[in-house]
């Protein structure tokens, strides 16, 4: 058997106590000089360089002045984000830690990765807070990546094939999430796609994606794990 078994973080591994939108709020004040309209904006299954483009030019920044502070932007979050995480109530989702266990031990042909909109550094940084690591997942794609989500697959796929040799395809490659991005963002690749209610969007909300499969949660372990393995 192999599987690419690649989750997302928010909503779906953890839950991190909003500490995500106040490092943004802040970096982008001190950058830009606005944080645009982020009380009423939705980070959920967007990544962080779609969010800050959407938050600007919601505000009228211009296209050029957005794409001139990029670097900076990043340079001024990522210490905000892990001092704002450091102090947060950081909560993982139930079932997660068993699950990303059983993923880990299944066996040279199951990888465990990451496929989420954070840019890799705050990947990582909530990884660890949670106390779930972030080495373990042997591959990833993120934000800083690519800023669109469909995007993202083919860059974890490349990147387990640098590690394997395998080229990962459809159903072998799993995308866990909680939003209907997630659902949708490896349809081109015929991806396997597990939905869970965990996040900001309700199960019927998730049916309506097509989903491959869909749970409440990760609390039990050997359905998610057939709905991983299965034919």
């Amino acid at each position: 058997m192999r599987r690419l078994v690649l989750f997302d973080i928010d909503g779906t591994l953890l839950s991190a106590g909003g500490s995500g939108k106040r490092a943004f709020r802040d970096a982008l004040v001190e950058v830009f000089g606005t944080p645009g309209p982020i009380d009423g904006y939705s980070f959920a299954g967007r990544t962080d360089p779609q969010i800050a483009r959407a938050l600007l030019a919601a505000d009228g920044v211009e296209a050029a002045r957005i794409d001139a502070g990029m670097d900076a932007l990043w340079k001024a979050y990522l210490p905000r984000f892990e001092r704002e995480i450091a102090a947060a109530e950081v909560r993982v989702l139930p079932g997660v830690r068993a699950l990303v266990e059983r993923v880990e031990a299944a066996g040279n042909g199951v990888m465990l990765g990451l496929l989420t909109g954070n840019v890799r550094e705050g990947a990582r940084l909530k990884l660890e807070r949670a106390g779930l690591g972030f080495r373990r997942f042997r591959v990833g794609a993120y934000g800083s990546d690519h800023a669109d989500r469909p995007e993202l697959p083919a860059v974890a796929v490349a990147r387990a094939r640098e590690l394997t040799g395998h080229v990962y395809r459809g159903k072998e490659i799993v995308i866990v999430g909680d939003t209907p991005f997630d659902v949708a963002c490896g349809e081109h690749l015929g991806v396997r796609t597990i939905a869970v209610a965990t996040g900001g969007h309700a199960e019927d909300e998730l049916a309506a994606c097509a989903p491959d499969h869909l749970f409440a949660d990760l609390a039990d372990t050997d359905r998610v794990w057939e709905a991983i393995a299965g034919e």
